[in-house]
């Protein structure tokens, strides 16, 4: 029913609530039946002469309990009520999380098919997995971490190559070996949250360098070096998160010949590194001499695949670094693993890299054509943006007038590892949620930044 307009003096509650009530009054007085297309937001804020953002928030609000769906291209409808009853029993209120910074979760009903017979597979050997493995890998474990690592242009000896549960974890044993407590790492201005935290754990003091457009600067490394005596460099090299920059090959050599001259270790967390078809060459194939490579698989294929290639620089450091591993994880999941092995054996890997970048091309096309020009900073490939906010916003008033409407982003100061935090914030794009609620938080999102904080806020 395109004509559909509410009666918003019917109601006392705020009018974004109204119009959700509004909405299901009418569907059960008969007025708006299952399949019924409720009109275009902007043009029903038109009708009505009310903000943008207050019906956006009204058909969240709905969406939500269970009411209505949208569909990409087509628009906003209501559900059949016994569909709209399961989905509240079901889901109750929800919130559009922009903030787990995940690879869209594949839909395709051929490759879950595909993913689950590797699983099934897997299982008939269930019993031999459940016993403890080896650490480091079994040697069919290292040839598929050989054949993942071969991808990105590495083809070290199997004896400088262990299998992990994990990256966090890879970082931590890395990190523990190379410093003491109250030494220094040093790492990019925007950092991965997970890195400050482990410093923290350990004690150590992470310095944050300047960056530029093609991320840290040679100079500001060398000065680092020669006023702090760091004792390793932590780079997140390729679609960085948070600003989604990746290195150029060109900064890599300058970076890659400082570290050398000042003997400094390069910690290489390349979570996103497999995800360009044709990235720069990572650090290890530049300096492997110095490079601590860390492959995690978490980003590529799935957050719950818990496991990492790690390549040292050279085989006598794999003593320690297993030591240290060890000490706090014992071993990588066999379980975890042998599936990773599967997966990577057959192709699935490589199918569902396919589907994450042809998901994440699309969701940023989406977010190119809904966002205001130049309003944030994303590559084509990542899947999340870094949005710097106007002027009139501060992060935290930003925050919490998205969370209001239950959506939820990332300020600065999570990844802030030097001076003051910039105001802005993160948005991811993938994870469980689907296209349309993508869409729907993305509008929201625009309508804020063209507006003012109290403009923006008008229908509270």
């Amino acid at each position: 029913m395109p004509d559909w307009t509410p009666d918003l003096s019917r109601s006392d509650k705020p009018r974004y609530l109204a119009i959700a009530d509004l909405i299901a009054d009418d569907i059960q007085n008969g007025r708006l039946a299952a399949g019924d297309r409720l009109p275009p937001q902007r043009k029903l804020a038109k009708r009505l002469d009310i903000d943008f953002t207050t019906v956006a928030r009204g058909y969240v609000e709905a969406r939500k309990r269970g009411l209505i769906d949208s569909r990409v291209g087509q628009g906003t409808f209501i559900r059949g009520a016994a569909r709209a009853q399961q989905a509240q029993r079901r889901d109750g209120p929800k919130l559009v999380d922009l903030s787990m910074n995940l690879p869209p979760e594949p839909d395709d009903p051929d490759l879950i098919a595909r993913m689950t017979s590797g699983l099934e597979n897997v299982g008939r050997d269930l019993v031999q997995l459940l016993r403890y493995q080896g650490f480091g890998g079994a040697q069919a474990d290292k040839d598929a971490a050989s054949n993942w690592l071969g991808r990105r242009a590495l083809v070290p000896a199997q004896e400088r190559v262990l299998v992990t549960p994990g990256a966090h974890p890879a970082i931590l044993a890395i990190f523990g070996m190379l410093a003491k407590p109250g030494e220094t790492i040093l790492c990019e201005t925007l950092t991965y949250p997970g890195t400050r935290g482990i410093a923290a754990q350990l004690g150590l003091n992470l310095v944050g360098l300047p960056m530029d457009e093609h991320g840290v600067t040679p100079d500001a490394l060398a000065d680092a070096c020669a006023r702090l005596s760091p004792k390793a460099l932590y780079l997140n090299p390729t679609l960085q998160n948070p600003t989604t920059l990746t290195i150029p090959a060109a900064r890599r050599a300058e970076i890659a010949a400082v570290a050398r001259r000042h003997r400094l270790p390069i910690v290489e967390d390349d979570a996103y590194g497999f995800i360009p078809v044709h990235g720069p060459a990572p650090f290890a194939a530049i300096a492997p001499d110095i490079t601590w490579h860390i492959a995690g698989l978490a980003k590529c294929i799935g957050a719950g695949i818990r496991a990492a290639y790690v390549v040292a620089p050279d085989a006598r450091s794999t003593f320690p670094f297993a030591a240290a591993l060890r000490a706090a994880t014992v071993m990588a999941s066999p379980l975890t693993v042998a599936l990773a092995t599967r997966w990577i054996e057959d192709g699935t890997a490589d199918a569902i890299m396919r589907f994450i970048r042809s998901e994440t091309l699309a969701r940023q096309k989406m977010a190119a054509d809904i966002l205001p020009k130049g309003s944030y900073r994303a590559d084509p490939l990542s899947f999340h943006l870094w949005v710097p906010l106007p002027p009139a916003w501060t992060r935290s008033a930003f925050i919490g007038h998205m969370r209001a409407t239950g959506i939820g982003v990332v300020a600065s100061d999570a990844f802030n590892a030097a001076g003051v935090p910039p105001e802005a914030v993160r948005v991811c794009l993938g994870g469980p949620i689907g296209r349309n609620e993508l869409r729907n938080g993305l509008e929201f999102m625009t309508h804020a930044l063209e507006e003012t904080p109290a403009a923006a806020s008008s229908f509270l």
